[in-house]
């Protein structure tokens, strides 16, 4: 199933599939909610699952002015407290993981459980290169967005723009920021990825009821690259409650 829904001058498309409870999950900037297409079996057998697109992404329009991490995380909460209506585990790829963090700490009440994929809390920690303003993004994204957005292909370059914009001023949350995302969270990544491993180890430690999996063998792309792997770790997470460790150091 899947409609808009106002919310406050965003007209927000979401998709809705499986039973279970809620699990929300957001895309990667630039792109849209197919991104999960290798998930989306494995998760909606078990979820509820909630795939809102943002604002100029996918469905979605864009609307007037910037693209900001903070701005995705206030539409998000609009889009859980009116379409949801409950607490919902969250899921967030790449920029998507940044809104999943901001919409953690701005409203824990929101949020049960985290898993945070490919992402960072502070801008430096991308990979060196990696956010490259003005570079043209891969083929393929025009194309998808061409596909779907109701706006129309040549709107791209426009939202590209603003993308680039909110990724040399943002996300600057701090280890200290950190401390206050209560819930259980799962930080996970490629072996290979454009989140440095010294900056998820950083995340990892100042989250106060982090877990981490890092992906062998895979990059950015590690949903897809390995999604059966990925599922299985996502779905011990969000059904299982923590094991009992035999030697534990950081969680004694």
């Amino acid at each position: 199933m899947s409609e808009y829904v106002e919310l406050r001058g965003v007209r927000m498309w979401y998709d809705q599939q499986g039973a279970g409870e809620p699990l929300v999950m957001l895309h990667p900037g630039g792109v849209d909610s197919r991104a999960f297409g290798p998930n989306l079996e494995a998760l909606t057998h078990r979820f509820t699952v909630f795939l809102p697109e943002q604002r100029g992404h996918g469905h979605t329009p864009d609307v007037d002015g910037p693209i900001t991490y903070e701005l995705m995380a206030e539409d998000t909460i609009r889009f859980l407290e009116r379409v949801v209506g409950e607490p919902v585990c969250l899921m967030g790829v790449s920029d998507g993981g940044v809104v999943a963090l901001l919409v953690t700490k701005m409203r824990p009440d929101l949020v049960k459980r985290l898993v945070f994929v490919a992402s960072v809390f502070h801008h430096t920690g991308w990979d060196e290169g990696v956010i490259e303003v003005g570079s043209e993004p891969p083929g393929f994204m025009a194309e998808g967005y061409g596909e779907v957005s109701p706006d129309g292909k040549a709107h791209y370059a426009t939202v590209v723009k603003k993308l680039d914009a909110m990724h040399i001023s943002g996300p600057t949350l701090t280890t200290e920021d950190l401390k206050e995302i209560r819930c259980r969270t799962l930080v996970m990544l490629g072996d290979d990825d454009e989140v440095t491993l010294e900056h998820a180890i950083d995340l990892y430690r100042a989250l106060p009821d982090g877990e981490l999996a890092i992906i062998p063998g895979t990059s950015h792309g590690l949903l897809v690259e390995k999604p059966d792997l990925c599922n299985q770790i996502m779905l011990d997470f969000l059904t299982q409650d923590p094991v009992p460790t035999l030697a534990p150091r950081r969680r004694a």
